[in-house]
């Protein structure tokens, strides 16, 4: 079970905020301090590769050192605003049932492309296939929306179809707007959507991932070491990453593309014949 933040036990405040003389950002680290979200898992199912990243552990539970994590999120939001700032496609992703709400509602916010219901295989090893079916799904809601369908079907086809609707809604709502693939993949809890990590490692696309002490760090491109867990803590951290995409975003100049100037056709000169 992990511990609660605010009802198992009282963690004197010094105990974390005082790790470093140094703090590089007070703010961020009081916030994330309030958020819990410096409580990891039992050691027992800690991860090795986490454990540069602890600051110790009390009552069997491991604790996050918040001024090592908070360098993380900062270096996190870094590339994911670069990102923005190039205009690229960012995909996020949460499906466990304690963040899958948050998820839905922060990529909105950010007008991002997400997947909070199901991974379903293959969205990007085999993206054209998946880009078939929302068309697919973008032209039946189109016919339903103009009456299309009840010209075209019977009753029991409609009701099959809807049905069919229903399912690609619910697998590929959140990704409709997605016309090409994403060049970052925003990730809550690694462990958890294994499978679109490995589809991401696959295609070369960078992971951003927030998780917790039972997570391989060393499996993604940028970790955020954080209570996974807790709503209070992915929402500060989810909401600084697609935050500092928004910034980045501001900054995008779409590139103009130049008309190419018209060529002057030369007259054609005959040359006189000589005789």
């Amino acid at each position: 079970m992990l511990l609660s933040p605010y009802a198992l036990y009282a963690i004197d405040w010094r105990f974390i905020y005082t790790m470093s003389e140094n703090n590089t950002n007070p703010s961020l680290i009081d916030r994330m301090f309030k958020a819990g979200a410096h409580f990891g898992f039992s050691k027992s199912r800690r991860h090795p590769s986490v454990a540069p990243y602890l600051f110790g552990s009390k009552q069997g539970f491991d604790i996050f050192d918040l001024e090592k994590t908070s360098t993380l999120l900062e270096n996190a939001c870094a590339i994911v605003k670069d990102a923005g700032a190039a205009g690229t496609r960012v995909l996020v992703v949460g499906t466990k049932e304690e963040v899958l709400d948050l998820v839905r509602a922060e990529a909105v916010r950010a007008g991002l492309p997400f997947v909070a219901n199901r991974w379903v295989g293959g969205t990007l090893t085999n993206f054209s296939e998946m880009k078939k079916r929302v068309d697919h799904f973008l032209a039946l809601e189109k016919d339903r929306e103009s009456g299309e369908l009840d010209r075209k079907y019977t009753k029991k086809e409609r009701v099959m179809l809807g049905r069919e609707m229903d399912r690609l809604a619910h697998n590929f709502g959140g990704v409709l707007t997605m016309d090409h693939m994403p060049q970052i993949l925003v990730v809550v809890d690694p462990r958890h959507e294994a499978i679109a990590v490995e589809e991401a490692h696959q295609a070369g696309i960078p992971v951003v991932a927030i998780m917790s002490s039972d997570c391989n760090v060393r499996g993604v491109t940028k970790p955020v070491v954080v209570n996974d867990a807790h709503k209070a803590s992915v929402t500060l951290a989810l909401s600084e990453l697609l935050s500092a995409y928004e910034s980045g975003r501001a900054l995008f100049v779409p590139k103009t593309v130049t008309p190419a100037p018209a060529s002057v056709a030369r007259p054609r000169t005959t040359t006189p014949t000589t005789r």
